[in-house]
């Protein structure tokens, strides 16, 4: 999990390219290619519930503890993502008792799991809204 510059779908669609808060985002993919760029796919982690139970995931609070998340609730949104050439400049880092790192720690397998073969699913049936995010 990172924190970054998360831009909605529906900021890109009224022409926003700037994300209007750092945010914690689950790295769902990271894609090699040919020649050799990484590109990375987000979702958003937010404390707004969705409309419906299957358009996120709700992040345990036992997670949200261990990752130095707020203590209410919150969901890994399954409907959209941003695409980015890693790293990219909207990474933002994290603070921690040590200092600034990169990343918050990972998602619990299972967790994990779900959301990415949801995300995954979705692309696949042309249903995932995704943000490529310019480099």
């Amino acid at each position: 999990m990172i924190r970054y510059a998360y831009l909605w779908t529906h900021e890109a669609d009224v022409g926003a390219e700037e994300g209007r808060k750092d945010r914690p985002c689950a790295v769902v993919l990271a894609l090699t290619r040919a020649e050799g760029a990484v590109e990375v796919v987000v979702a958003p982690i937010t404390s707004s519930a969705p409309a419906r139970d299957a358009d996120g995931v709700e992040v345990p609070a036992e997670t949200r503890r261990r990752l130095g998340l707020q203590d209410a609730p919150c969901w890994v949104v399954l409907t959209e993502v941003n695409r980015f050439a890693w790293p990219g400049p909207d990474l933002r880092p994290v603070e921690s008792v040590t200092g600034p790192v990169w990343s918050h720690g990972l998602l619990p397998a299972r967790l994990f799991g779900r959301v990415r073969d949801t995300v995954v699913a979705r692309a696949r049936a042309r249903t995932l809204r995704a943000v490529l995010r310019p480099e």
